[in-house]
Parts: structure tokens; C-alpha cells; sequence
């Protein structure tokens, strides 16, 4: 019987991020769990693609946009169950025996947020995060995103938007959507540069502008 979870990853010049992403999936491998790696490029210039050589995943290249890139990974891949991570995701030890009773459940589920970087203002925005996905069951896509194959098809997948596609699809999901308890930690870099306060200010803002009916290239243009 062949592994039931396909890992479905965006990418774009993600040659500094993937070898922070690979280490913790191949807990998955090991445990039988992953199927394949679906790399969805949106137009790389550096060595990401010599990387999804070398590691064997699946290679698909198309136009940048994310929601766009993954859905064409959703349509490449063969599992029962799809789980999408940003580049810079690294997945906390143990994670696939949380994923497979989650899968179990048969239920569609986010990880818990965390940072690569410590500190208050960290601690305060993951916070935020987590509150807001436990809410409103609306995470972001740093947060990851775990669904059975069937149920994906059923809510339409993503769409192909540049930004807040991932809250797009929480919406579809609604109150079917859970929060697992395994923090998935996610690059800082973001925030470092820009302030933390700042950046979750500004993060914030886009999310109520898009819920208020904002046009998402507008809102990635601000972003």
C-alpha cells in the first residue's frame, strides 16, 4: 500500500529556505507516511530546481503566483491526503504521528504557529496567530495546511490568487478546520527587517481590507 500524503510546497528562489523545510520531512518518509514532494515553482533563477533534482521530488513550474502554484501542486499530486508548507516551514519532531491521528480524525487541520526567532514580540505575534486560528479558524499559510484529497476537490482548492488565498480556503472550510497541537516554526525574516509590531500591523490590515472586499493584487502590491 503506498504512502497516503502528498507535501505540496510553493516555491520562488527558495534555495536558501528548503534545506531548513527537508530535514523534518524526512521523519515522514521514514515513517511511511509521505508519497511524494510536489514543488510548485513560479519562476526560480537560482538553484531550487537543481535541489527538487536532487532530492527526487516532483518539479512544476508555471506563473508566480501563489495560490496559482498551489493549486497546480494539488492537480499533480496522488495522495489521499495533501498537506501544504512554505519553503521556510520546519516541522517540529514527531510531527507525523500528530498528522496521521489527525488524519485519523479525518478532519482538516492547521499546525499551530511559532517563529524561528525568540523573544516577546515573537512569542506576542505566534500568539495572535494561534487565537486568531483557534477563533475564527482562520490560519495563514505559514501555518501549513492538512486535507483530505476528497474534501479539497469538494471545497474547489485554492484559488489562483497572489495573496490570501490561504484565507480563501480556510473560509470554504469554515468551522471543519482544526488546530493541531504541534507548533510549525516558521522564518522571521520578514518581521525582523520590517519591526514586529509593524509588520503584524500591517498584516492585520490587508486581512481585514481582503474581508472587506479588497482585490488581492491590490492587497499583494502592499504586501
Amino acid at each position: 500500500m503506498r504512502a497516503r500524503l502528498s507535501v505540496i510546497v510553493p516555491v520562488l528562489d527558495a534555495e536558501g529556505a528548503l534545506p531548513r523545510l527537508l530535514p523534518g520531512l524526512m521523519e515522514g518518509v521514514e515513517a511511511g507516511l509521505i508519497r511524494e514532494l510536489v514543488l510548485s515553482d513560479g519562476g526560480s533563477r537560482d538553484k531550487t530546481a537543481e535541489i527538487a533534482e536532487e532530492i527526487g521530488a516532483v518539479w512544476l513550474t508555471g506563473p508566480a503566483s501563489r495560490g496559482g502554484q498551489l493549486r497546480r501542486g494539488a492537480e499533480a499530486a496522488g495522495g489521499a491526503w495533501l498537506l501544504f508548507l512554505h519553503a521556510d516551514s520546519q516541522l517540529p519532531r514527531g510531527w507525523s504521528e500528530t498528522v496521521l491521528a489527525q488524519m485519523a480524525e479525518g478532519r482538516p487541520a492547521a499546525f499551530r504557529l511559532g517563529f524561528d526567532a525568540g523573544g516577546v514580540p515573537a512569542r506576542l505575534v505566534a500568539g495572535w496567530a494561534n487565537l486568531r486560528s483557534r477563533i475564527f479558524r482562520l490560519p495563514y499559510g505559514d501555518q501549513g495546511l492538512l486535507i483530505p484529497r476528497a474534501l479539497y476537490d469538494a471545497v474547489g482548492g485554492y484559488d489562483d490568487m497572489p495573496l490570501m488565498e490561504d484565507v480563501a480556503m480556510a473560509r470554504k472550510l469554515g468551522r471543519r478546520l482544526d488546530l493541531m497541537p504541534v507548533i510549525l516554526r516558521t522564518g522571521a525574516g520578514r518581521y525582523l527587517r520590517e519591526g514586529w509590531m509593524r509588520r503584524g500591523a500591517r498584516n492585520l490590515w490587508l486581512l481585514l481590507r481582503y474581508l472587506g472586499g479588497a482585490d488581492p493584487e491590490a492587497l499583494r502590491r502592499r504586501y
